[in-house]
């Protein structure tokens, strides 16, 4: 059995497959990487021990995304922004949908704790994160899905 990864995010996030089906993801949080999979989480320390256990050739061709036609600071948007600017303090790419407008949304991709849950988001508003705990952004639907499954999982313990 062959296992690859196909990189999502440099450096950060792969998809795992074995053959043409779908294993688990692999992501790689500060000091090691972890390979989850819908039995279990797998902590490893470095690359080597993963590849031994895995197999060297584990690591293969970068995928690319679709890519949003607008963006505020490298963040993806649904429509053309105006008004962009970056919130230092909050860390979050924020934009209007007119010239005109007061009310400010925030670029990329999220996830959201409401009353019921977590939650994903894209493009949010500025009040719903001043009002609720989120995680992002995210620079893609990948990466939110995978913070996501990850928040869910903590939710339940």
């Amino acid at each position: 059995m062959t296992i690859k990864a196909k990189e999502i995010l440099k450096n950060k996030f792969w998809i795992v497959e074995s053959g043409n089906d779908k294993i688990g993801t692999l992501s790689y949080d500060e000091d090691r990487y972890m390979l989850s999979t819908p039995s279990t989480n797998k902590f490893f320390k470095d690359k080597k021990t993963l590849k031994k256990e895995l197999g060297n050739t584990i690591f293969y061709e970068n995928v690319t995304e679709v890519q949003s036609d607008f963006e505020v600071h490298g963040y993806p948007t649904n429509v053309a922004p105006k008004n962009a600017v970056y919130n230092v303090k909050q860390k979050l790419p924020l934009f209007t949908k007119s010239k005109k407008s007061t009310s400010l949304y925030s670029a990329g991709y999220y996830i959201i704790r409401f009353d019921k849950g977590w939650v994903k988001s894209f493009c949010p508003k500025l009040i719903t994160l001043e009002r609720y705990n989120y995680q992002g952004p995210f620079l893609s639907e990948l990466e939110m899905k995978h913070k996501l499954g990850l928040a869910n999982k903590k939710a339940k313990k």
